[in-house]
């Protein structure tokens, strides 16, 4: 597929039909997430892979945003391992565990798996559900499958502001 096609089509799929990403895709959108890359090349995200009855309920538990999907990645990263930019006020862990995320749902359109970005949790609750370590923080979930009977982009999906809308020289 065309990357033009891939961030023009993609959408953020809210209706699954159930069924788990095959394992040969699985680990191709895995791979991209690992190929993203991160600040002095710290990759520090971890991802975890939800796939079980167990393990999606803890999804569940947490957020009403799982639509369905058969596959849910928990996008984290290690706090102790980030760079630190110049003035000490923000580091490097956000965003490089959203270049990984996006780099995950995009690789997912690419593999004929439909992707929706969730943020609507409480990444604490989360983290203690899924007893993960004390230095990991949850970006996000990705929900991952493929999209049911009449799911589709919002209306909307294709409109966008002007590039003069968004974008100025200094």
């Amino acid at each position: 597929m065309e990357f033009n096609e891939v961030i023009r089509d993609r959408y953020s799929c809210k209706k699954f039909d159930g069924r788990a990403v095959t394992e040969e895709k699985l680990q191709a959108i895995l791979e991209a997430g690992r190929l993203a890359p991160t600040a002095k090349n710290l990759q520090e995200q971890i991802i975890y892979v939800a796939e079980t009855p167990e393990s999606l309920a803890k999804i569940d538990k947490v957020t009403p945003c799982r639509y369905g999907a058969g596959t849910v990645l928990v996008v984290a990263f290690n706090k102790k391992n980030v760079f630190t930019y110049p003035g000490g006020t923000r580091d490097s862990g956000i965003e490089d565990a959203t270049i990984v995320a996006t780099h995950l749902i995009l690789a997912a359109y690419n593999e004929g798996v439909d992707s929706c970005w969730v943020n609507f949790f409480d990444p604490d609750a989360l983290a203690k559900d899924l007893d993960l370590p004390e230095d990991e923080e949850i970006l996000a979930l990705i929900d991952l499958g493929h999209a049911a009977a009449g799911a589709g982009p919002l209306p909307n999906h294709s409109d966008r502001k002007t590039l003069s809308e968004t974008v100025k020289k200094i």
